[in-house]
């Protein structure tokens, strides 16, 4: 795929949301429950775990009760980053969690080189902001670190924006492999298609891409 030399997007209508209320009303509620179906569950774990190394340290934006990490790796600093501090403190895989509003302040608390993975499971179409999100998650990633969007068809349509609800699967995976690319601090990204029953369940996509090495 070829993207155009510029930032293509006109925010102000591309990002708007059909609800533009505060998003901390919207997660008030604690909704403990899964975004995806089971099969798509288990084959986001599986992917996890043929990519986590023991001891990596991992942030995982718009984290919730559950990140979908194998259960027996073992990470070292496991940061969750969200908008519900319920959802979040019942997140037994962290070892710590931020409660933040990346649409208010699109800025990630950390510091350089932080981690080596970042994950974020069926939210990125929630993040209103991504031309700042993405450099910072480029700045707290250490070089060679990857970014893991795991995507599927299923959001909350009043809070996505509005780019995402026109456009398809295969438009999603190009509109999320551009936040990388206009970041300029990844390497290309890829997208790997783990849907584990095209059809019959939910469909999985990871777009991913590393941070440069130099």
């Amino acid at each position: 795929a070829k993207f155009p030399p510029e930032w293509p997007y006109n925010d102000a209508v591309d990002f708007a949301r059909q609800d533009e209320s505060d998003d901390g009303i919207f997660y008030e509620p604690s909704r403990l429950v899964y975004h995806i179906d089971d099969p798509a569950i288990e084959a986001l774990t599986k992917y996890y775990e043929g990519c986590f190394e023991e001891g990596e340290d991992v942030l995982d934006i718009c984290s919730s009760w559950v990140s979908h990490f194998p259960k027996e790796w073992k990470g070292g600093n496991v940061v969750g980053l969200g908008m519900n501090e319920y959802e979040l403190s019942q997140n037994k895989q962290l070892s710590s969690f931020v409660v933040k509003d990346l649409n208010k302040d699109p800025t990630l608390p950390f510091e350089d080189d932080s981690f080596d993975k970042v994950t974020c499971v069926v939210s990125v179409d929630y993040l209103n902001q991504p031309k700042m999100v993405f450099p910072e998650i480029a700045r707290v990633l250490r070089p060679g670190g990857i970014c893991m969007l795991a995507m599927s068809n299923r959001c909350f349509p009043t809070k996505a924006f509005r780019i995402w609800l026109q456009t398809n699967d295969l438009e999603h995976i190009f509109i999320a492999g551009s936040f990388f690319h206009y970041a300029g601090m990844f390497d290309p990204p890829s997208c790997d298609d783990i849907s584990p029953n095209p059809g019959r369940s939910d469909p999985l996509f990871i777009v991913k891409a590393a941070k440069k090495s130099s």
